[in-house]
């Protein structure tokens, strides 16, 4: 089991486990014991207690039926499964390609009525165009060694994104400067991609900042994260998703974009630096 890089995932292990030792002493037995009653052993129970080791559907059933507690196995795998999701390898997620997963987080897009965005290497998500997220979404594939649908999922991202000229939704969106300059697809598409930036700033649902080169820093750069409401944050990490929904790390997560905020322009300033980096393409 890969250590999360999130203390949420960490830390809802933690309580899993925890659970499951309040259930075996309430039992009044070792973990000796119960890992003699479920034919294991003694070092299995010992790592499940200790979240050194994610336990399967099976191992919880076994478990709570030699606790006497099986009126509590499905919460108690629901929670297993919770816990797991929060870490999650990007492999593990385009296994059969990328349109799957664009498609997935349509109900969560729609049921969201605040986004933060920030982002450090790419236009945020549900700013891109089709040709753009094509161009990206064909790197990711080849890297990720996943099947390349990009056509297909970039058109399931585009469709996703319906939801930012819908009424009922607001996007706090910011990005660093160097965004505007990293090129996906030929010319003809950043173009029209940085093009679609300018287009939507005067949505009244949307607010976008860019954050310059040259702005003073006051809080240091972080991974690319999107916040739904104040219920989840998704931090994207090279080799996988983290779902954060601790609230206390979520607290953090919005006090940081509060102070990457203050460092970026809005309005005239930002669309200045936009048309600057349309005007560098060659």
């Amino acid at each position: 089991m890969p250590t999360s890089p999130s203390s949420s995932a960490q830390a809802a292990r933690e309580a899993l486990a925890g659970r499951l030792r309040e259930l075996r002493l309430d039992a009044g037995l070792t973990g000796r014991d119960l890992a003699a009653e479920c034919g294991w052993h003694p070092a299995k129970s010992s790592r499940i207690e200790h979240a050194k080791s994610t336990p399967s559907d099976d191992d919880i059933r076994a478990w709570a039926r030699v606790c006497g507690a099986d009126d509590q196995v499905a919460d108690l795998i629901a929670a297993n499964r919770s816990a797991e999701s929060m870490y999650v390898q990007w492999r593990r997620l385009q296994r059969t390609g990328l349109r799957r997963l664009q498609e997935s987080y349509v109900p969560l897009y729609e049921r969201t009525r605040h986004f933060r965005v920030y982002a450090t290497r790419v236009i945020p998500g549900v700013l891109q165009t089709e040709d753009y997220a094509r161009a990206l979404l064909s790197g990711i594939a080849r890297f990720r060694r996943v099947p390349d649908d990009s056509a297909e999922a970039a058109s399931a991202r585009v469709a996703r994104s319906h939801v930012i000229r819908e009424g009922g939704h607001s996007f706090a969106l910011l990005m660093e400067e160097d965004v505007l300059y990293y090129r996906y697809g030929d010319v003809e598409a950043m173009s029209a991609q940085l093009g679609y930036l300018l287009s939507v700033m005067p949505l009244p649902s949307v607010s976008l900042g860019v954050i310059p080169r040259t702005a003073p820093r006051s809080m240091w750069g972080q991974e690319t994260f999107t916040m739904f409401d104040d219920q989840r944050v998704h931090v994207e990490l090279l080799t996988a998703k983290v779902t954060v929904t601790q609230p206390s790390e979520v607290a953090t997560y919005a006090r940081a974009f509060a102070e990457l905020s203050k460092m970026a322009v809005y309005g005239s300033a930002a669309r200045t630096l936009i048309a600057a980096a349309i005007n560098a393409l060659d």
